[in-house]
């Protein structure tokens, strides 16, 4: 999966756990809220990939195996939630309050789909909210 839908998915799931947040707030009482946590599962899902283990492989070697393949998509959901929260905290840190954490994420989704478009950019976290 590219980097730029791995960063719309966990844009999109921030998002819905801040609606959920915000209508909890409204209401503590609500159980209507349904939160559905396959969401989560099927990002994992389709981020990680597919690992065939010989049969004959000893322990050590499908910890190496599983280790190399499944290192490269744990980096990308890092990398993808810890730009997140960077640009999250840069904004809260800045003192804006003309910027809500919604403008924010939808600003780093639309930088996604450009820079998934177009390839990357010299954009970054630091110009968020600007």
């Amino acid at each position: 999966m590219e980097q730029s839908e791995v960063v719309k998915r966990v844009v999109g799931i921030l998002t819905e756990a801040g609606e959920i947040r915000r209508l909890l707030e409204e209401n503590v009482d609500r159980d209507d809220l349904e939160t559905d946590p396959s969401v989560v599962t099927v990002l994992l899902n389709e981020t990680m990939p597919r690992i065939s283990v010989p049969e004959d492989a000893s322990i050590e070697e499908v910890a190496t195996l599983v280790g190399r393949e499944v290192g490269g998509a744990v980096e990308q959901l890092v990398g993808a939630f810890t730009l997140a929260f960077a640009m999250l905290a840069q904004v809260h840190d800045s003192g804006q309050t003309d910027v809500t954490s919604a403008d924010v994420l939808q600003d780093l989704a639309l930088r996604a789909e450009q820079i998934g478009s177009s390839g990357p950019d010299d954009t970054g976290p630091e110009e968020a909210g600007a």
